[in-house]
């Protein structure tokens, strides 16, 4: 059996698949994307295409090491995307070849269901009571929103107020018994993260996300003494090398992203570091159908796994949404907020070709938003 095509697909909301054959008819998907970024990866893509045609899709380890270290620069978020859409389509193909979940390949499921949160927007305060409660009528037992709109360096008392005002709503709404995530997006600086999270300590969120942007990693430490909330971060690190110094801060969560940090190979031994550090994975998920079943299969195999994120109904949805691609929704159907494990072979996600590919007719060329202060200086979206 060998690779004998590759394609791309740019589709609506703001996402790309990849389908990859094999010369006896096997089709695997992945998701290779950076965010507003998508065509340069697409590029990449088309790069290790010429080394992946012609080649055997099961070796999928050697493969994987070829496309990260085969090329004298390496790494970065466009690789990286490259590299994680294209060996979660070999997985897929692996499990169906076999006719196995990609999950019984990494050794068998260690649970029967995967806990999920739902987003409840957040950048407009007034909007968070009606949503959250929502989502708490959904079945969800767990939300995540923005901690934050666009703040200043050093923010005044009322952008700070705002702030514990979602955090004081949200609890209001969910009780002692549901959790809640609050993402600051890496708009927070440093020291207006020391100044949030000790007056976020008695909402009890479950935990803080990107407190302070990834760049800023010599402090991360410093904000894990500071409260006693876990911090979360992790959705801009892309090896399992990028992630050892915010292990060796503290950091209980990280959220890899399968689609940017290495796919499936990468995500596990991400995990496995993260176990030695006690620390959980909730992996970063905004993404389309093929990225949540890809971390859904490392989820299940994953002793340390946390919570999952998922895009179903997000604010960033807009012109399409995760169903629209999937022939059958039912491996996507919620039970009280969790994802009930299925055996079906691969990645476990029967994706409408048909849908995908008329959805490239149109494409996209998704940007995210330019904030900038009253000043008219940048300021972090």
């Amino acid at each position: 059996m060998r690779i004998s095509r590759i394609e791309t697909f740019l589709t609506p909301p703001r996402w790309m698949f990849c389908r990859v054959e094999t010369d006896d008819g096997l089709v695997g998907w992945g998701e290779p994307v950076v965010e507003g970024r998508a065509e340069p990866v697409r590029a990449a893509v088309d790069v290790l295409a010429e080394y992946l045609i012609g080649q055997d899709p099961m070796r999928i380890e050697d493969h994987w090491q070829v496309m990260t270290k085969g090329g004298f620069y390496r790494g970065g978020p466009v690789l990286s995307s490259a590299v994680a859409g294209l060996d979660q389509a070999l997985w897929d193909i692996k499990g169906k070849a076999y006719g196995q979940p990609v999950h019984q390949l990494l050794g068998g499921p260690v649970r029967s269901k995967i806990r999920a949160y739902a987003w409840v927007g957040g950048d407009e305060p007034a909007e968070i009571r009606e949503a959250v409660t929502a989502q708490v009528e959904a079945g969800f037992t767990a939300v995540k929103m923005n901690g934050s709109g666009r703040m200043t360096p050093l923010a005044t008392r009322a952008e700070i107020r705002e702030c514990i005002r979602r955090a004081e709503t949200a609890r209001e709404v969910l009780g002692d018994e549901r959790d809640f995530g609050l993402d600051f997006h890496g708009r927070v600086s440093p020291a207006n993260a020391r100044r949030l999270l000790p007056l976020l300590a008695e909402y009890a969120p479950m935990f803080v996300e990107e407190p302070v942007l990834s760049d800023h990693m010599n402090v991360v430490a410093d904000l894990v003494n500071a409260s006693n909330i876990p911090i979360a971060l992790g959705e801009r690190l892309y090896t399992r090398r990028e992630f050892l110094p915010p292990l060796k801060s503290g950091v209980s969560i990280l959220q890899p992203d399968i689609s940017h940090a290495g796919g499936i190979s990468e995500l596990r031994r991400i995990a496995a570091l993260a176990e030695v550090y006690g620390a959980q994975i909730a992996p970063h998920c905004p993404l389309g159908p093929v990225a949540l079943a890809a971390s859904l299969q490392v989820a299940f195999t994953t002793p340390n796994f946390l919570i999952q994120e998922q895009s179903i109904g997000i604010h960033y949805n807009q012109g399409a949404e995760l169903l629209d691609y999937v022939a059958d929704p039912e491996p996507f159907r919620f039970h009280a907020g969790s994802l009930i494990r299925t055996e079906r072979p691969g990645l476990g996600v029967d994706i409408d070709e048909a849908a995908v590919r008329a959805a490239d007719k149109t494409g996209h060329a998704w940007r995210n938003p330019v904030w900038r202060h009253d000043d008219a200086s940048f300021a972090e979206w």
